[in-house]
């Protein structure tokens, strides 16, 4: 089935982008494993960013209202483009959502920290339907309102995205695999003024078939800073050089080059295949450069139903000669057609 994001902000499939937002001000608060000492909260707080990260994203909560969480993330959802099939994948780190919605310092401290209006934290209280109870005079994102900011405090913009290729090998996309990718970024302290250099490992989940260009996207894992949201981190899918095999789509191109001699009498070749093994194709017709011949469901496996597979795709090209001696060219003359 898929996890339901909207069930575990609490909010109706049809909830505006304010009521997305105020929900999961409402469950971040409520679910912080800095203040629910629950066993379950760290796992229900991570829940609760991803499901804020795919839900006031437009184009994320179009894909997931449409596909549900297998296509959001697994590939089988719509494309950006030729090729470019559209995949999320959550970063894992729901503080740093927790972060950057309430402004990147530390907001929370601002709840609960070691004093507020001259009380102790342990004095203080938020209302399970309003988690931030008597503090009317903060803003949306956690800071104090700025009277000439408007009611909804000034929007900080996104920072562009940051792009990486991601090679990847045929036999990689064939199997599937797991990439490691190590980023460095800048992490505001918090002051919410110094910064800090971080390093993170982001694990990329490659699926069976994913097709070149296929994006892989880490929301705002780039740099912080106090004025503009980071930008998000995209992968993009690349093939690396085959020595032996190129690919089109879901079917893979196995160049074969035979003599002349071979393109006109006939032969047979053996064909490799991505999974190792290998197949005979004896071939009768004459070969012209650039034919082909096709064994089919030996190619990649398709992205929407990895368990078909594309076919294989024997290209043949005809190795002439640089010259003939006289006697050959006097043969072909007498035998070949005019």
């Amino acid at each position: 089935m898929g996890k339901d994001y909207y069930k575990t902000l609490g909010i109706s499939k049809g909830a505006t982008e304010e009521d997305i937002k105020k929900a999961y001000r409402k469950q971040a608060l409520k679910w912080h494993p800095d203040k629910n000492k629950s066993a379950s909260a760290e796992e229900k707080f991570k829940e609760i960013a991803e499901a804020y990260e795919v839900l006031s994203d437009p184009k994320k909560r179009e894909v997931y209202d449409q596909y549900g969480e297998e296509g959001l993330k697994g590939g089988n959802g719509p494309t950006d483009g030729p090729g470019n099939t559209f995949t999320y994948t959550f970063h894992g780190d729901p503080h740093a959502t927790f972060a950057t919605f309430f402004g990147g310092s530390n907001p929370f401290d601002m709840f609960f920290g070691r004093k507020a209006n001259g009380r102790d934290d342990d004095d203080m209280e938020v209302d399970g339907n309003d988690p931030f109870g008597s503090f009317s005079n903060f803003n949306m994102n956690g800071f104090p309102r700025d009277p000439h900011s408007g009611p909804g405090g000034p929007r900080r913009k996104q920072d562009p995205a940051i792009i990486h290729e991601l090679r990847v090998t045929l036999e990689e996309v064939f199997h599937g695999c797991t990439k490691r990718m190590k980023i460095s970024r800048k992490r505001l302290n918090p002051d919410g003024r110094t910064m800090r250099n971080e390093d993170k490992i982001l694990t990329i989940e490659i699926k069976r078939g994913w097709k070149e260009g296929t994006k892989i996207t880490f929301p705002r894992e780039g740099d912080e800073s106090s004025n503009t949201i980071p930008a998000d981190i995209v992968f993009v899918i690349k093939d690396k050089p085959h020595p032996h095999f190129r690919r089109e789509g879901s079917n893979i191109v196995y160049p074969v080059r035979v003599s002349l001699r071979q393109s006109l009498c006939g032969c047979s070749v053996t064909v490799s295949t991505i999974d190792g093994n290998s197949c005979n194709m004896k071939i009768t017709d004459v070969i012209k450069p650039g034919m082909r011949r096709t064994v089919a469901g030996q190619g990649l496996p398709i992205p929407k139903n990895p368990e078909q597979r594309g076919d294989l795709v024997v290209e043949l090209d005809v190795n002439f000669p640089d010259t003939l001696p006289g006697n050959a060219k006097d043969v072909l003359k007498r035998h070949l057609p005019t």
